[in-house]
């Protein structure tokens, strides 16, 4: 019987298949992700702690014809808007298609830092979960990056698809995401978190302690970053920053924050408050991971929960009462905060292992109200992205 991942596989080369009429040669994968703290903070040069998870993107790649890049993606449906196609001899546009701007924006990134590119045909399959929270833009970019360098010789560097994919989704899809998915997407490493600093690159493995788990909660309601405040959120950051006169918020301290507010109104401190506050739980986290402490984590977590749904207003009341009631059954045995941009999405619980059926105990209950299901899934944390030996 076939295990998660060579479905996934098999599937891509069915697609390619179909697609194409041929085999493909070389299989890439990139995972999606969860951060468990620093939410917010890498557009604002800051520090985060996601991990990848063993959910995947997979793209099944052959050789192109007549300069041309042909895309196909399984998981849009086998007709309309499933693919696409565009001259690599030419400027490229964007489309009204989402997922077909990842992958021009991608090819796009690498052409314009001079990386010139062969013809080829790509079948792109996934089971990260869309519009949840889990970076599946992030999972897609990076695995079209991947195979983009590889296919063409380039042998880029991890970073360097992870600048690729981010540049993709700022530039063409119209998110003004920071590099935190990406990175996580592209770095990572099975068994860890990513300790990031989001404006060096700087990076490094922390070890999750074998006694923890971690849960996403799918609260059933999704979100679209496009559509959302997330852009505006950005921009609000950005203008606290102009009137702290420093860089990023990165470089305020709790201090600064307070003495220097002025006629800084509501919003845009409660905005800076968030950062400040998120960034300075990083390392606290990392260490409760590395200990395996569930009843530190259980404090922080929650007070990210709390800066996130009221400084800086991206949580939902479903959503918060969700993380009220996974909270009070976990009690010390672990922490539950809303994870990604927002707007709806996931809540992550880091926590005991032993304590999965009381996370499950508690959405049931909510469920019993609630007019939009929410699911619980365990995840691994995973490696990065990598080519995949040949089926």
């Amino acid at each position: 019987m076939m295990d998660r991942r060579e479905r996934l596989i098999a599937r891509a080369r069915e697609g390619f298949r179909f697609a194409y009429g041929t085999e493909p040669t070389h299989f890439f994968a990139a995972p999606g992700r969860v951060n468990l703290i620093g939410e917010h903070v890498d557009y604002n040069a800051g520090y985060v702690l996601p991990c990848a998870i063993d959910r995947e993107t997979i793209v099944a790649l052959g050789a192109g014809q007549a300069n041309l890049f042909e895309a196909a993606a399984l998981d849009m449906g086998k007709f309309e808007g499933a693919r696409d196609a565009f001259p690599l001899d030419q400027p490229i546009a964007r489309t009204d298609g989402n997922w077909q701007n990842h992958v021009r924006g991608v090819v796009h990134a690498l052409a314009e830092r001079a990386h010139w590119l062969k013809p080829a045909r790509i079948a792109i399959a996934s089971d990260v979960p869309i519009g949840v929270g889990l970076s599946s833009s992030a999972a897609l970019g990076v695995a079209v990056a991947l195979a983009c360098s590889e296919h063409s010789g380039l042998n880029l560097a991890p970073e360097v698809l992870a600048q690729v994919a981010q540049v993709a989704e700022n530039d063409f899809v119209g998110c003004a995401c920071g590099i935190m998915d990406q990175m996580a997407s592209a770095t990572s490493t099975a068994g860890h978190a990513l300790l990031l600093d989001c404006r060096s690159l700087e990076h490094m493995p922390i070890p999750i302690h074998e006694t923890l788990a971690i849960t996403v909660i799918n609260t059933g309601l999704r979100r679209e970053l496009t559509g959302s405040a997330f852009n505006q959120r950005r921009a609000e950051c950005e203008a606290a920053a102009r009137h702290y006169g420093v860089a990023s918020l990165r470089d305020l301290d709790p201090e600064t924050l307070e003495r220097a507010r002025g006629g800084l109104d509501d919003v845009h401190f409660a905005r800076a408050r968030h950062v400040v506050s998120e960034i300075a739980r990083v390392e606290p986290v990392a260490v409760a991971l590395v200990r395996g402490d569930a009843a530190a984590l259980a404090g922080l977590l929650a007070e990210a929960h709390r800066s996130l749904a009221g400084d800086f207003d991206v949580s939902l009341p479903p959503i918060d009462r969700l993380a009220g009631l996974v909270a009070q059954a976990l009690g010390t045995a672990g922490g539950v905060r809303l994870t990604g941009a927002g707007f709806g999405g996931c809540l992550v619980a880091v926590a005991d292992r032993a304590a999965g059926p009381v996370i499950d105990e508690a959405v049931a209950r909510y469920n019993a109200t609630a007019s939009v299901p929410a699911t619980a899934e365990s995840f691994a944390p995973c490696n990065g992205a990598a080519p995949i030996a040949f089926q």
